[in-house]
């Protein structure tokens, strides 16, 4: 983290940018995670993959997608940016609403979340994200495991309750329960 940080309990926005673009960092709840060290080389082929796909599916649609560093902004209320204690970098994001989009990211709850786990981040995608995601209104969550080969897609079931995952692998067509007409071989993830 950068020297210039102060030692405090609760962060924000305002705090967070001005620790730079080479620090890698997310803030849950005004608590800092560190992204550091890079991606391994497998996520990022991976990354490379589905983008590659959400991308060539949502070329005519409303929606946009974008890849991570991409900052997605969760206000509790109406508050000012400066204020917000939320920001995440999901590896993909795919937004249909233009009015959360600015030249800073997205405001607000995207379609749809997805994050490629590594032994760092796991507890905090199946934990701290699920929980984020699922309270502010993400609407599906895709937590692609590359070493188990599974894609666990949560959906809402009630208005800020993910049902039961949809677990796929690598034999498995993985299909979006909100985009019915997104479907991947598993194989081509991690054939």
């Amino acid at each position: 983290m950068p020297l210039a940080r102060k030692k405090q309990d609760h962060y924000t926005y305002a705090d967070y940018l001005t620790w730079g673009e080479n620090y890698r960092c997310e803030l849950i709840d005004g608590v800092v995670y560190d992204m550091t060290p890079a991606p391994s080389r497998q996520h990022q082929e991976l990354l490379g993959e589905l983008f590659a796909i959400f991308h060539s599916f949502f070329k005519d649609h409303s929606c946009k997608v974008f890849v991570a560093p991409f900052d997605v902004r969760f206000p509790s209320t109406d508050e000012s940016d400066d204020k917000i204690d939320t920001v995440v970098q999901p590896d993909i994001v795919v937004v249909c609403d233009a009015r959360k989009l600015d030249d800073r990211g997205c405001r607000g709850a995207p379609d749809l979340a997805v994050e490629i786990v590594s032994l760092e981040s796991a507890a905090r995608d199946m934990k701290e994200k699920l929980a984020l995601y699922e309270k502010r209104g993400v609407k599906e969550y895709w937590v692609v495991h590359t070493d188990a080969k599974i894609v666990m897609v949560f959906y809402r079931v009630k208005k800020n309750t993910y049902g039961k995952p949809l677990v796929f692998g690598a034999d498995d067509i993985i299909r979006s329960k909100i985009f019915k007409d997104l479907k991947i071989k598993g194989n081509l993830l991690f054939g």
